[in-house]
Formats: structure tokens, sequence, C-alpha cells
């Protein structure tokens, strides 16, 4: 893998999770619809033929990058648009049947906030517990399904520590009781293969610069035959669920990224797991104590979730900011101090949590980068442990 974006006096960035680079090809083909083919894809003329064009094509890319039907695809500004739309809309289209929902204890807060709105709008909200790996038990959401629940909505993949859910275990128990199914696959398009029809969900949300388009654009697939209430009114765009003037150069960058990703989530998925596993094993060697957050299996091939002993992940980053760009945990949670809530339901301890860095690597990581970062982390860890306890 090469770096292209990369400036040499910039440090490694371990940072995929957060965001990642756009692709220059993305890049490219963005530009062409920026300042050529510039036009309303409303619009009866050429320039409004050549936008739209731009949008049926990155709508199709992206639906055979999950395996869907191109008219199953709503383009959105961006992931917690998504999942907002997915969220509230789908469940206001069935109020009169029933309001209980379920979703779980590791949902990022688009998801969360979501779910408190309807709360307050009188819904019923079941948050459903996760093990040690920060998986939910299947049996425990079998058992929280009532006669009234008409939406579940359980993350792919977790952003803070990698862990994948069993959706095609959910699937199968929401499929058999008639219940909408929602997963925020935000983290995992682009890093591991995702199929629709494999996963058996209703309703999927796809985040543009998680998988190096821009940002600003996103997406949401939904199932034919899911009835959505509008978030947003105004005119009939995307098919009456989404309106306003879509992002052409968005769309048509996420559209070439998806083109993109169908070609080489499959050989980039092995190379990052081999990066990812190799800047661990450096670190476990050199570091006596240090812990694995997340599943050691079911997990994101390019994230590493790891707790510092004796120290605290934020001091660990500070020391090395200029050497390498990471975070302690999600971008969305970076300034407020607070633990993480996701390692707080995974019953890490305060010292554990505190302690917590996130690494994440994606495309343009080599090798080298990888053993440059390994070097800085153990000489930082080496130095700030000598002098500092973490209570």
């Amino acid at each position: 893998m090469t770096n292209d974006t990369k400036k040499v006096d910039m440090p490694i960035y371990l940072d995929y999770n957060a965001t990642t680079p756009v692709d220059p090809k993305v890049a490219d083909i963005m530009e062409l619809y920026l300042r050529r083919y510039f036009g309303n894809p409303s619009s009866g003329h050429i320039y409004g033929v050549h936008a739209h064009e731009a949008v049926e094509l990155a709508r199709s890319n992206l639906a055979s990058l999950i395996c869907a039907q191109s008219d199953e695809i709503i383009f959105t500004s961006c992931a917690t648009e998504a999942n907002n739309l997915a969220i509230c809309g789908s469940a206001r289209t069935m109020r009169h049947i029933g309001r209980h929902i379920i979703t779980s204890a590791v949902e990022h807060p688009s998801v969360v906030q979501p779910f408190l709105r309807l709360r307050d709008e009188g819904w019923d909200v079941t948050i459903l517990p996760v093990d040690k790996f920060g998986r939910i038990d299947s049996a425990e959401l079998s058992s929280a399904i009532r006669d009234d629940t008409v939406l579940v909505s359980i993350m792919h993949s977790n952003n803070e520590v990698g862990t994948i859910q069993p959706i095609e275990e959910i699937s199968e128990i929401t499929r058999r009781h008639g219940i909408l199914l929602h997963t925020d696959a935000s983290q995992s398009i682009g890093k591991v293969e995702v199929s629709v029809e494999s996963l058996g969900v209703d309703l999927l949300t796809i985040a543009g610069h998680k998988f190096y388009a821009s940002k600003g654009v996103g997406a949401l697939y939904v199932r034919r035959g899911v009835l959505m209430e509008p978030v947003l009114v105004g005119a009939g765009h995307e098919n009456g669920i989404r309106p306003g003037t879509e992002n052409v150069p968005g769309i048509a960058g996420i559209g070439e990224a998806a083109r993109i990703a169908s070609k080489l989530v499959k050989k980039e998925s092995l190379q990052l797991r081999q990066l990812r596993d190799e800047l661990y094993s450096k670190l476990l060697e050199a570091i006596p104590g240090l812990a694995l957050n997340g599943h050691p299996k079911y997990r994101l091939p390019n994230t590493l979730s790891l707790s510092f002993p004796q120290i605290k992940g934020k001091e660990l980053l500070d020391y090395t900011k200029e050497s390498i760009a990471a975070s302690v945990g999600s971008a969305c949670h970076e300034e407020d101090g607070a633990i993480s809530g996701v390692l707080g339901a995974m019953g890490l301890s305060k010292k554990e949590a505190l302690g917590t860095v996130r690494l994440s690597i994606g495309r343009f990581t080599t090798k080298e980068e990888i053993a440059h970062a390994a070097e800085a982390i153990i000489a930082a860890w080496r130095e700030l442990s000598k002098t500092q306890i973490l209570c």
C-alpha cells in the first residue's frame, strides 16, 4: 500500500476510524463534477443530465458493493443523518402498530440520540447490555422482544473497539417476529465484505468519509417495501424520503469509492489484518500488561483498542503527537474527557478505560509506518510509566 497523500513532516496517521483520506481517484471524480459537470441533477438540460447520470451511477456502485438494488439506496449528507432517518423515519410509520424499540449499550451517538428522542415522544426503549468483548447476546435480544416491538437497531461493527456484532443471528430473530432491523455499518464498509442479503437487514447506514470518499456524504439502504417517514420536508428528491438538491460531487465520490472498494475489499482486509497484528505483536512484546479491548476474533481488521498499564492514554498520545496521530476513542467524544461509554458497558475499570488508546490503520498505511509507530509508542510508554501512577 502506498500513500500519495502523506506529507513528509506530518505524523503517522493511525486514526482511520475517525476519518479516511480521500482516495486520489475519488478526488479526481469529485473535481470533474465540481468544475465541469456542475449542473443540478433535476434540470432537464445537458448539465443536469450529466449530474443526474453521475448520481445514478454512484447509486448503482454503492448498491453493488452491499448486494442491494439501486432503488434501495438513499443518499444523505452523512451517516448521522442516515441513522436519524432510519430510526425516526421507520419507527414513526409504525407508531400505530407498537412503540417499543431496542438498541444496544455501545451504539454511536447518532443512534443513541434518536432513540432518546423517540423515548421523549412516548416510545418505550430497551437498551441491551454487552459482554466483556462488546457483543450483545442474541438470546437476550430475543427475550427483550415484545408484541409491540417494531424496530431493532444494532451496529454492525463498533467504532471504538472494532467488535463485529452477530447481525445474521439477530436478523433471524427479527424476521421471525416481523420486526425491522437497522444496522449502522459506517465502520464496516470498505474494511470487510458487507451484504444486506446475507445480513438480513432492512436498513443499513453508510458513511462516505470512512472508506475514502469525502466528508458530507452518506447513504441509507432501505429494503424494498419498508415505509419511511421523511425527517426533513421539502421537494421529492430521493424517492421523496430525503429532500434537497443532491451533493453531486460528494455522491460521485462515494460512488467511485464504492467501485474501488468492491475490487479491493478482500485484499485490503487481509493486508490490514496483517499490519494490525504486526503492530499489536510489537507492542505486546515490549509492554507487559498491555490489554486488548474488543473481541479477539469478531472484529474489524484495522482496529486496535489497547489499554496501556500505568499511564493514561491521552498522555501517551500527547507525548507521541509529533510521531503519530491517533485517538483515545471515538472522535465524537474526543473533547469531553469522560470515560468512554463503550468501554464502561464492556466492564472496563476506570483505570483500564483511562489507559486506552485506539489505533486504526487503513489503505495508505505502510509496513515502515507500523514499525516507526511501534517504536514511538513503546518509547513513550517506557518513559511515562517511570513517573506516572494512574489512580
